[in-house]
């Protein structure tokens, strides 16, 4: 048989490597735009109860993004890889909003955290809380910071948990959509 010839069900190599190398950077580009976003956006001088609507309307936009994901996830000839960068972006989206919520009470409310916090600092207590790491060396000693900080907890708990199982279910669905299974693109190996 010819190996030119596409096998039904099959992808071929040399797309699905494009496919993947595409994937990966669009996913490494919308995670450092959103960076960018976050680092160039004025956040200063906002009020408090601004600061709330934002953070309300952020986490919609996170789960927005999220579900507009799941659908492209289900009708993409790659799953797989929509799923990796639909992971991306929610969870860049996710922690920069909380990145950007502890900044913004730093500056409104001085004291919320154990010392004053630059854009990076936020960056760095955000990761730290998500990744269960927390050094201890920011900590949220107000109210509103400790409460911003469970918020933040429980949303990565449901991101990991959760959003994951959704993800995973969405990438089943596509495949079957297209007549494959799971282990359609793995291939067993030759026994012996």
């Amino acid at each position: 048989m010819d190996d030119s010839a596409e096998v039904p069900g099959r992808r071929r190599p040399g797309r699905s490597r494009r496919a993947a190398v595409t994937a990966l950077l669009r996913a490494a580009l919308i995670a450092a735009g959103l960076v960018t976003v976050y680092y160039v956006l004025p956040l200063d001088g906002r009020g408090t109860s601004g600061d709330s609507v934002l953070l309300v309307c952020g986490l919609l936009l996170v789960i927005v993004v999220f579900w507009w994901e799941v659908r492209a996830i289900v009708t993409s000839p790659y799953p797989r890889l929509k799923a990796v960068e639909a992971l991306a972006t929610t969870l860049a989206l996710f922690l920069l909003l909380f990145a950007g919520a502890y900044f913004l009470l730093e500056h409104t409310t001085p004291g919320s955290f154990s010392e004053p916090l630059t854009k990076t600092d936020s960056l760095y207590f955000t990761l730290t809380t998500f990744t269960t790491v927390g050094y201890g060396d920011i900590t949220a000693d107000s109210q509103t910071g400790r409460v911003l900080t469970m918020i933040q907890m429980l949303g990565g708990l449901l991101l990991v948990g959760v959003a994951a199982r959704i993800l995973a279910g969405a990438v089943q669905a596509g495949l079957r959509r297209q007549g494959r299974e799971p282990s359609d693109d793995f291939p067993s190996r030759p026994e012996g």
